[in-house]
């Protein structure tokens, strides 16, 4: 009896610590999350529970969330899934067997607005380079649409007024641009004319008997968290091969949660690769130092960036999982020289010098942060900081007075990562709008296709029926982030 008593507490003691390392492996003791070895309990910290009560008192639109909601097409919802999460495999580790490839361009860019409301007549095609070869994919990304008070942080709800006016901008800077592009020869009959867009043009307008599509722009995606606005726009004959739209945003901004500072990213698939694209702002400060605090915020975002699985679970849900992935934003890496230099510098187009002290490429090369991320060379000035409409950098003029001194930097950047991207130019606009300058990226990018027999639409005949119906009933709506945390899932 002796004997078996002992082997029963053995037993005991073998499970308890068998338990304890799982749930150490389940949950990776860090700054966010403490766990009991035993009682399998997350302990949060002080600004964990600060989210928690203000995720409750202002209710779940208003506070980031670190996970999306499931927002699937209509075509998705209709699949049934019979595959375990754990077995299927993502997209990215190419499932199907695709012989074909296609190439397409895609235009990045990225702006700081300063919280400075548009102008009706503001001339978007500096920035856009509509006047030359328009792009299939236009993926546009703002911070600071709105000014970055007190109240718009901790409130932090989406004002429509302002992401409609700029969406309005955007989509005339475009469209309008098109008829440009095409030869005298082609504009033959009603049908090859580009009309005004209203109430978001769709598919329905696709000639079915000559199966050919009036060429315009319209987006697929678009949203907004405190700050930061991202907005996607894409030419329509390529809508039907746009699957698995997502958004996925991250504030770690004030107490760490806050969207004043962090992410919104967006995902998409365009035939059989996975595109995703992420917006940030990250933390500012010149002081030595300040760079720590972006790169935390850079790592944070790449943990907590969490997308659908979708009905078949076989969707990439973070961000490396995907086959191409950019960054842009105002990512806020300054200048390791002092502010007298570097305005000398400056000044002498020195660019070479500058960027030799460049704080993210300094930090890219001793690997602290975006390890296997690639950057264009850099040819232009920095962007940041003039005086509002203005060319002259902030502290430059000795007549004008501020109480910041900021010296010239390359804040506001765009970085890639994984194969079949290639960077075609990278330029800055001179919009003067804001204290930044925009800056852009054009990317050629290879998508993988399935071969014939089974390219999509032959396969699934009735595709594109669903895919016109959930643009027309679900894209004119904003995608919202449910209130969800990490340890619900």
């Amino acid at each position: 009896m002796k004997s078996l008593n002992m082997n029963l507490m053995m037993s005991k003691e073998l499970s308890i610590k068998k338990q304890s390392k799982f749930v150490k492996e389940q949950y990776i003791d860090d700054s966010r999350h403490r766990v009991h070895p035993i009682f399998n309990e997350v302990m949060w910290p002080t600004s964990s529970v600060a989210n928690k009560i203000l995720r409750k008192m202002l209710g779940s639109n208003n506070i980031v969330a670190d996970l999306p909601n499931y927002t699937e097409t209509i075509c998705e919802l209709e699949e049934t899934s019979s595959t375990s999460s754990d077995q299927a495999p993502l997209i990215s580790s190419k499932k199907y067997i695709t012989d074909d490839q296609d190439k397409h361009k895609i235009f990045v860019g990225s702006w700081n607005v300063g919280g400075i409301a548009p102008p009706d007549d503001l001339n978007m095609e500096d920035w856009l380079c509509t006047h030359t070869d328009l792009a299939d994919i236009y993926v546009l990304g703002f911070q600071e649409v709105v000014p970055l008070n007190a109240g718009n942080i901790v409130l932090g709800s989406e004002n429509s007024k302002i992401c409609t006016k700029w969406n309005s901008l955007i989509r005339e800077a475009l469209n309008n641009s098109i008829s440009k592009h095409v030869p005298e020869d082609d504009k033959v009959g009603e049908f090859q004319k580009v009309h005004p867009l209203k109430n978001n043009r769709s598919i329905n307008s696709l000639d079915k008997s000559s199966n050919i599509f009036p060429q315009y722009f319209d987006y697929v995606i678009s949203k907004q968290m405190v700050g930061i606005f991202v907005t996607v726009w894409i030419r329509n004959d390529l809508l039907p091969y746009i699957q698995h739209p997502s958004v996925s945003c991250v504030g770690c901004g004030v107490m760490g949660y806050l969207g004043n500072k962090g992410s919104v990213s967006v995902r998409f698939c365009l035939r059989e690769t996975s595109f995703c694209f992420v917006c940030s702002h990250l933390a500012s400060g010149g002081k030595e130092g300040d760079e720590k605090n972006r790169n935390a915020n850079a790592t944070e975002i790449l943990l907590r960036t969490r997308f659908s699985r979708g009905p078949l679970r076989n969707l990439p849900r973070k961000i490396l999982n995907h086959d191409q992935v950019i960054w842009l934003g105002d990512l806020n890496y300054r200048i390791y020289l002092p502010d007298t230099t570097t305005r000398s510098l400056v000044q002498k187009k020195e660019w070479d010098i500058l960027l030799e002290n460049d704080q993210l490429k300094a930090e890219l090369m001793e690997g602290h942060v975006f390890q296997g991320w690639h950057e264009g060379m850099i040819e232009f000035a920095p962007t940041y900081k003039y005086y509002q409409n203005s060319k002259v950098y902030y502290g430059c003029d000795q007549k004008r007075k501020g109480k910041k001194k900021r010296a010239p930097a390359w804040c506001d950047r765009i970085i890639w990562f994984g194969k079949g991207l290639k960077q075609k130019e990278y330029s800055r606009g001179e919009s003067r709008l804001s204290d930044h300058r925009p800056v852009r990226a054009i990317f050629i990018a290879e998508t993988e296709v399935l071969s014939n027999s089974r390219r999509l639409g032959s396969s699934f005949p009735g595709r594109f029926d669903c895919l016109r119906s959930h643009f027309e009933e679900c894209f004119n709506e904003k995608l919202s982030c449910n209130d969800r945390t990490l340890s619900q899932e």
